[in-house]
């Protein structure tokens, strides 16, 4: 992947190429570790409901059975 420099304050900066794979962005949150005497960081995923969508596939629900599972909960 190549080498990077530490810059002032400790900054480095995450090769492009590395960004774009792992679509890593400005603001990006990213995880710091210390594994065996190496730096990981990892980048913090943030599940949407649009992420989910789908994923179980097709479904059908009724409007009962909304409303039915609603007033169980209370």
């Amino acid at each position: 992947m190549g080498r990077i420099v530490v810059e002032s304050r400790g900054r480095i900066v995450i090769p492009a190429e590395v960004r774009e794979m792992l679509n890593i962005r400005e603001g990006s949150e990213l995880e710091v570790e210390v594994v065996e005497g190496k730096i990981v960081l990892t980048p913090v995923r943030i599940l949407s409901a649009r992420d989910l969508y789908g994923i179980a596939g097709k479904e059908s629900v009724d409007l009962e059975e909304i409303e039915q599972a609603l007033g169980e909960e209370s």
